[in-house]
């Protein structure tokens, strides 16, 4: 009796000393915070993932700010993506370097500046939102610690910012971008276009007049076209996007942009559709990509 109570103590002791050491490499989950913008006179979400050791260090880290998709919100990066649990397996194995995740809200804006300047997200985004966290997290603040990445409609959001911003952002790491070519924007359903792009670029378009300057000026095939090589250049691009994905022609098409004008760029398609599955499956890829350039 007194040896199975202590193999039962031992047996106890093991799980909760083995609790405790996974409790210890997971990082701290913050959802649903807010900051005040005033150049959208609005509150603005974001959640936010911390390495395991950031309450127990002053050490600053680098940044990922991660953006979501049409029609998500801040907590889907977490709750669908799962990308805390791709970070944490990373660091423990050593592939990925601890960093921290940003992911703000960005409603169905497409994380960009709005012809009529009544809802400008994307100097929000840079001259607001980023100050905002390397003010109050520790956060390395320089271009070489500083990536952003994105799925879907945050991965034409993430495309966008680093190629108007490259002096801002080291890396970009896109997962299915929603990036169209002319030939497919001309080809949606009217009832498509305006669920999709109405909020930001107009509704009830026909014709050439969906390619608008407005949309010329923010489209990541029309930026990679237009940006300087060497400002190209000067951005580490990871695209990836499922062969079943009703959108990969875009994420084609950039790279073959990328390839013509001699941008490097990690280009992969493997098995999937445009969903959680395919993203949450290749996340840790994304997160270890940016690790080899810091």
């Amino acid at each position: 009796m007194k040896k199975s109570i202590k193999a039962l103590f031992l047996i106890l002791s093991i799980v909760i000393s083995t609790n405790s050491t996974i409790a210890e490499t997971r990082g701290k989950i913050l959802q649903s915070l807010q900051f005040k913008s005033k150049i959208l006179g609005a509150l603005v979400n974001y959640s936010i993932y911390l390495p395991a050791n950031y309450d127990k260090t002053e050490k600053e880290y680098s940044v990922l700010y991660l953006l979501h998709g049409f029609t998500d919100d801040e907590t889907f990066w977490i709750n669908s993506g799962w990308v805390d649990q791709a970070a944490d397996q990373g660091i423990i194995s050593g592939e990925v370097n601890e960093m921290i995740i940003v992911m703000p809200d960005g409603g169905l804006k497409w994380y960009v500046n709005q012809p009529s300047g009544k809802f400008n997200y994307e100097d929000m985004f840079i001259k607001e939102l980023i100050p905002f966290i390397e003010k109050n997290y520790r956060v390395k603040s320089d271009k070489k610690n500083r990536s952003i990445g994105g799925v879907s409609m945050g991965g034409y959001g993430a495309l966008g910012y680093s190629m108007r911003h490259p002096d801002i952002f080291a890396t970009c790491i896109s997962f299915s971008a929603a990036i169209r070519p002319d030939d497919e924007v001309l080809d949606l359903p009217q009832k498509s276009f305006n669920r999709h792009y109405a909020p930001v670029y107009g509704k009830n378009l026909k014709g050439e007049a969906r390619l608008s300057k407005h949309w010329k000026e923010n489209n990541p095939l029309y930026l990679a076209k237009k940006i300087s090589e060497e400002k190209l250049k000067s951005v580490n691009w990871y695209i990836t996007c499922g062969d079943d994905d009703y959108l990969s022609n875009g994420s084609s098409t950039l790279h073959q942009i990328f390839r013509k004008r001699g941008i490097p760029n990690e280009y992969r398609v493997y098995n999937g559709e445009h969903g959680w599955n395919y993203w949450r499956k290749h996340i840790k890829e994304g997160l270890i990509f940016i690790s080899k350039f810091l």
